[in-house]
This record gives C-alpha cells, sequence and structure tokens, in this order.
C-alpha cells in the first residue's frame, strides 16, 4: 500500500537584498495543494491508502504498550546496553513517566493520523464523486478514526477529542481533555455510522480495508470494555451471518499467504519482498537479540530480543494445546548450540529480503468475536449452552476438550484464560486487563505477576539486580500519563493522576 498524504504548500520568499515586490514566487511542481487535490475520486482514494498507511507507524510499536506492559511479555535484557531503561523498557518495568519518548510518539502518532482523518472528511462532504464510493469511503475514515480514539481513551482516559479541523494555530492552545465518556460517545457514534456505510466486502482490489463486520465487531469490542453487555451481545451476533469463518489450521492465520483471509475482520496492511517501505519486520523485533539468523533467516542480522514471552505466559497454556508451539517457541539453536531463551513464532516466516517481511497485523479475528460474544452473554445472562458453544469453537480448533458444568464466574475466568492464549502476542492482553478490573484490583494482579518474574526471570540479567522501583505496580498505573511535551505545549491540559 503506497502511503499518499495531502500536502500543505508554504510558499518561500528568500529574502535577500536584491528581492523586491515583483519577486517570482513559485510553488514545488511536484507537490499538490490541499486545496487542488480533493478533486476527484481517485485523490480521495490515495488520501484514505495514506490514512491506511499512518496504521502501520502506530502499530510497529503498539506491542510496548499492549504486550509488553502486561504479564505476556518481557525483554531480552541486556547488561551491556542500558538505553532502552528509560524509553521502551520503562514499560515492561512500570517505571513510565510523562517525558517517556514512547509516550511522546504514541500521542503524536495518533493524533497525526485524526489530523488527516478529519481533513479528508470535510472536504468529502461537500464532494460530488461517485455515492457509493464516497459512502464507503466516509465509512472507513470513521471506523479508522474510532479505532484511534478507542485506543487513546484505553491508553490515557481523559483525551483531547477533535472532530474537525482548525482554522488557525492559536485554537491548539485552547484544547483541553474531554471526559472519558464523551470520547466513547464518539466512538460509538462513529462506528455506528461506519456500519451503515460499510459494505460487508469488498472486490478482490479491494481486500483488507474496512468492512461493516469490521465496524460492528470493534462496537462489540466498545459496549464489552463498557460492560454494556446487551449492547455486545446484541452488536456482535449481526457479525456472525457475514461470512466469516475459523480457519482449520490456526497457523493460516499468520501466514503472508493467506492474508485477508475467511477469519480476518481487520489488519494491518504490509508488503514485504521489494523497497517501497511497507514491509513488516516483528521477527526482527521480537527474536532474541543475540540469535543472530537462527530465527530471522538470515546470517548476521542483530535482533532486538523485546516482547519476549514470559514463563507466565508460557505456562498459561494447556497440555495438547496446538496453538503453543505456533504461537512461540522456549528458544533457538545457534551454532549447534540450543539458547532457551523463547521467542514469538507467530509472525516467523520465510521472506527474500532482510528486515523486509510480508506479515500483516492481525486487529480483529473471528476467534476474538466468538470469545467477546461468549464473554457478553455470560456477564449479560449466565453461561448458557450458545455461549459456551461459542468459547467450544475456538478450543476444538485448537485441539482441547470442550468444556461444561461452568458458573459465571468460572466460566468469566475460563474465557478471559482463552482470549490470552488465542489472541496471544496480538496486542489485546493489557486492554483486557485493564478492562476487567478496576485500578487496585490490576495492580494487586500485576504486583503479584512481578513477584514471580522478579524471582525467576524469564531471561538471565547478567548479574544485574533488579531496581527497587522495578515492577512496582500502583493503582494510578491503570493508565499512562500525557506527554510532558504536550502539556508544555498546552498549559490547559492537565497531568493524569499519580504522574509528576
Amino acid at each position: 500500500m503506497k502511503k499518499i498524504t495531502p500536502y500543505i504548500i508554504a510558499t518561500l520568499c528568500f529574502l535577500q537584498f536584491s528581492c523586491k515586490d515583483d519577486f517570482l514566487i513559485t510553488t514545488d511542481a511536484t507537490r499538490i495543494s490541499t486545496d487542488l487535490f480533493y478533486a476527484n475520486q481517485s485523490q480521495f482514494e490515495q488520501a484514505l491508502n495514506g490514512v491506511y498507511g499512518q496504521l502501520q507507524n502506530i502499530t510497529n510499536t503498539a506491542y510496548i504498550g499492549q504486550e509488553f506492559m502486561s504479564d505476556n511479555t518481557t525483554l531480552d535484557f541486556n547488561p551491556l546496553d542500558r538505553g532502552g531503561a528509560a524509553g521502551w523498557e520503562a514499560f515492561e518495568f512500570s517505571t513510565v513517566n510523562p517525558g517517556n519518548g514512547e509516550i511522546a510518539a504514541l500521542w503524536n502518532n495518533h493524533y497525526a493520523t485524526m489530523y488527516n482523518i478529519n481533513y479528508a472528511l470535510e472536504k468529502l462532504a461537500p464532494s460530488t464523486i461517485d455515492a457509493a464510493t464516497k459512502s464507503a469511503i466516509e465509512g472507513q475514515l470513521k471506523f479508522i478514526r474510532a479505532y484511534h480514539y478507542f485506543n487513546l481513551v484505553r491508553y490515557f482516559g481523559d483525551v483531547v477529542l477533535v472532530t474537525k479541523t482548525l482554522s488557525n494555530p492559536n485554537e491548539a492552545f485552547d484544547l483541553v481533555k474531554s471526559p472519558e465518556a464523551d470520547v466513547y460517545k464518539q466512538i460509538e457514534a462513529d462506528l455506528k455510522e461506519a456500519v451503515n456505510l460499510l459494505p460487508a466486502t469488498y472486490p478482490a482490489v479491494g481486500r483488507g480495508r474496512a468492512t461493516k463486520g469490521a465496524a460492528l465487531s470493534l462496537l462489540g469490542k466498545v459496549y464489552l470494555t463498557l460492560k454494556r453487555y446487551p449492547e455486545a451481545v446484541t452488536t456482535l451476533k449481526q457479525v456472525l451471518p457475514l461470512g466469516y469463518s475459523l480457519y482449520a489450521n490456526y497457523k493460516d492465520n499468520f501466514d503472508p499467504a493467506r492474508k485477508n483471509g475467511s477469519e480476518s475482520v481487520f489488519e494491518v496492511q504490509y508488503q514485504g519482498g521489494n523497497d517501497l517501505g511497507e514491509q513488516s519486520n516483528f521477527v526482527y523485533v521480537f527474536a532474541p537479540r543475540l540469535s543472530q539468523g537462527a530465527v530471522t533467516g538470515f546470517a548476521n542480522t542483530t535482533p532486538s530480543g523485546r516482547n519476549i514471552p514470559t514463563n507466565d505466559m508460557i505456562a498459561a497454556y494447556e497440555t495438547g494445546d496446538l496453538r503453543k508451539d505456533i504461537s512461540l517457541q522456549p528458544g533457538y539453536t545457534l551454532n549447534g548450540t540450543f539458547v532457551a531463551i523463547p521467542f514469538i513464532n507467530k509472525y516467523r516466516y520465510t521472506h527474500t529480503i532482510t528486515g523486509r517481511s510480508d506479515n500483516n497485523w492481525p486487529i480483529l479475528r473471528y476467534s476474538d468475536v466468538l470469545l467477546m460474544l461468549a464473554e457478553a452473554i455470560n456477564e449479560a445472562t449466565g453461561p448458557d449452552a450458545e455461549a459456551v458453544g461459542y468459547l467450544n469453537q475456538v478450543r476444538k480448533r485448537a485441539g482441547l476438550a470442550d468444556l461444561s458444568g461452568l458458573s459465571k464466574d468460572t466460566f468469566r475466568t475460563a474465557v478471559l484464560k482463552e482470549r490470552r492464549v488465542e489472541l496471544a502476542f496480538e496486542n489485546h492482553r493489557w486492554f483486557d486487563l485493564q478492562r476487567t478490573n478496576t485500578p487496585a484490583q490490576l495492580a494487586t494482579f500485576m504486583n503479584a505477576y512481578a513477584v514471580k518474574e522478579k524471582a525467576t526471570p524469564t531471561v538471565p540479567r547478567g548479574g544485574i539486580a533488579f531496581n527497587a522501583l522495578d515492577y512496582v505496580y500502583e493503582d494510578f498505573e491503570y493508565i499512562l500519563p500525557i506527554p510532558a511535551p504536550q502539556i508544555l505545549i498546552n498549559s490547559k491540559l492537565t497531568q493524569n493522576k499519580g504522574y509528576q
């Protein structure tokens, strides 16, 4: 997917001694002013492609705040290089502060995309392009905007809510945070409109774009998060007749040769094997740092060693679970020696160019829908045969026995455990923990995990002891701090409670 974003052209007059009033003012002929760009269907589709392309920037590091911050993954600790300790490592050890650069990037990447979405929607409204195409573009833009705000409100709580572009830069200094409830109202409104505007399917050339099923699934997840269980059930049931199905083989969900298949509801698109800049590189980021080519397939590479499956995660799989070996491996063999540092195996596929793998990233899968539906039914009315059936569909594919005879509480535990292993390393764990626990409960849960990880670290630490502040979770860490640069820029923004 080629990323094409509109540009606002600034006309520059270089101040020279010879500059006069009649100085020739020119613009860059290779760029088109936004006033001229949105002139036809092709240009709107190019702008939409740009918005989709920006999803890659967000997805490339989403594991930091959604897996890494949870009990699912840790890091391949490097005692000789502590440069990441104040940045990405802080998410693992619960030492994040407002000055963290990853926090600033997270905020900026989401809002940069939001600007392009809002601008495109404003240009789309008065346009006279084909009506069906116009509806589909509007639906996709609103789906992606809702997805961004759903991420932001779960990360930060109250956030700045902007659904239109600003007429001048000074307006930005008057922006304040909107209450979570207002943000969720906007998310719900956008997704309901997307449901009505989006088609159920696209021709082959449009595969991978947001569909009605994607909007319904995300709306169902929003309702589940808000504990509006009857609405979650009603919404998620509308996904069932839309043609999705579980792959017979769990592994097919991650195979680049089977992108956007029957189980895929929405995934971020990547393209490897070329120099277009649209590749993914998850296998390089997640592989143990000294594994060289044992995991990536290319010798002399230097993997990052991030997002290493924890001992706790590995132990979560039941005996005989077919997903375990597909999702992770207990170690790698290098020069004939086995090294017992586990790694994520889901995104490990043969590719032709170093650093340019071809894996898409799953955002919503049909198994996720089935498990959300099972959970919502249980919370609304108890674990009836329908709820148990949805849960067991997922378990059967994994080679596990059906569950039965569960109470409401034991079913809740079972479905959340099933979500953990079914959706492992797909960026669901932290938000699942967050929405099913109060801040105090989540702190207690994570501190209990910390005791185990500190006692028996998943990865050797080279003799370096844990810092006294490592793995100490407090209630306020239920959400992240507002980035310090944003508060410096706009003094009307307030910091989240507990952060200095």
